[in-house]
């Protein structure tokens, strides 16, 4: 599988970006169904450069519920938020990606 169907998008939080700075860590949202060793893979293919550790969640997807009023009508309906994993990076010493630019500093 290539790194472009592993990566599905970078994810930008007020704690990944400290964890960026402090720990060199990056968070990643990824396919289900892949395993550490293939994120590390990836990632390290894409933006050229070197992966310490991998740390995987897999995040359930809630049960939601909405109210829409249409034409004096209240209607109810009932769904469900999609399932999906996290990875997060920490990178090796002295290696660092810039996901704006998409660009790797070394």
């Amino acid at each position: 599988m290539s790194f472009q169907k592993i990566i599905i998008r970078p994810l930008f939080t007020e704690k990944i970006s400290r964890l960026e700075e402090q720990e060199s860590k990056y968070a990643f949202e990824v396919t289900r169904g892949v395993n550490k060793i293939e994120i590390k893979r990836a990632i390290e293919e894409k933006f050229d450069v070197l992966v310490k550790k991998v740390a995987t969640m897999n995040r359930i997807g809630k049960e939601k519920n909405m109210t829409v009023r249409s034409g004096g009508r209240t209607i109810r309906t009932k769904g469900n938020r999609a399932a999906w994993k996290k990875a997060v990076i920490t990178l090796k010493e002295g290696y660092s990606i810039n996901l704006l630019d998409g660009e790797v500093v070394e």
